[in-house]
């Protein structure tokens, strides 16, 4: 297990600085401190390794979402939890972040099944479908609610990557912008 991880951490940082088509399979080995053979015994071909490198990360921040929220707590904190610790999980995992939007805009997502989309973004699907249920979300698709959250997320860390304000400047953009989401996405009777 520990060379697919050393695969994974090569793979990710190479692949967010030079991007996939700019990065040979046998850099990855290299970086990496494996033979080719054992990248090829791990992941058959390098799109595979694409996939399989963004399906960890998502799997990581969902597993440390999961940690930080409760199936008692609320909606209203749940969400406001949610959404803060997602930005501060993308300030401090900046790579995988990154990643993780690269990929969501290349061809590879198409790779992707619709199983494994819903179950990288079931913390959030649930909670939405909760929330419009009791009237505390707008009635309005779930992707669509999914897809404006999201954006705001990235959004709101452009602006504070691009910003670089002080610790408290940065944790008031991060409520401000929780604010703004959830004004936008809220049941306004």
């Amino acid at each position: 297990m520990e060379k697919k991880q050393q695969i994974l951490a090569a793979a990710l940082a190479l692949f967010v600085e030079f991007g996939f088509h700019g990065t040979p399979t046998a850099k990855v080995a290299q970086d990496a401190g494996v033979a080719n053979g054992t990248l090829f015994h791990h992941y058959k071909t390098k799109d595979e390794l694409v996939v399989n490198l963004y399906n960890s990360v998502k799997e990581e921040l969902a597993a440390y979402l999961s940690e930080i929220t409760h199936e008692s707590d609320f909606i209203t904190p749940k969400f406001k939890n949610i959404f803060t610790h997602t930005l501060y999980w993308a300030l401090q995992n900046r790579a995988k972040f990154y990643y993780i939007r690269q990929f969501e805009v290349s061809p590879h997502y198409a790779k992707i099944s619709a199983d494994t989309i819903e179950k990288h973004g079931a913390i959030m699907n649930q909670l939405i479908t909760e929330g419009v249920k009791k009237k505390l979300l707008q009635t309005r698709p779930v992707d669509l609610m999914l897809s404006l959250y999201n954006s705001n997320i990235f959004g709101i860390y452009q602006y504070i990557i691009n910003s670089k304000p002080e610790p408290e400047e940065q944790q008031a953009a991060v409520l401000a912008g929780y604010e703004m989401v959830w004004d936008m996405l809220r049941y306004k009777g």
